[in-house]
């Protein structure tokens, strides 16, 4: 088994997630990220922060960039002031 430089053991303990609102998708806990080539993620923090806005340059962690952008309800839903505007140009 080889290692990245700068990477942590998996953490002990249970898996926790949190949703920070209009922000990105804590997790705490042992969890490992699968790329879409099947390949580990290193874990270079013991606190994942995933994006969930989809604008993130460090895809699938989150970068901040969500703080530029549109905000969101609790649910996850745009907020009114995100919704097209047919009279806007």
């Amino acid at each position: 088994m080889t290692t990245t430089p700068g990477a942590l053991p998996e953490p002990a303990g249970p898996t926790l997630m949190t949703i920070c609102p209009d922000g990105p998708l804590l997790v705490r806990g042992p969890v490992q990220i699968v790329d879409a080539a099947g390949e580990v993620v290193p874990r270079t923090r013991q606190t994942l922060a995933l994006c969930r806005c989809g604008k993130s340059r460090l895809a699938p962690f989150c970068d901040g960039t969500h703080k530029l952008g549109t905000t969101r309800d609790r649910l996850g839903t745009p907020t009114e002031s995100d919704a097209p505007n047919p009279g806007r140009t």
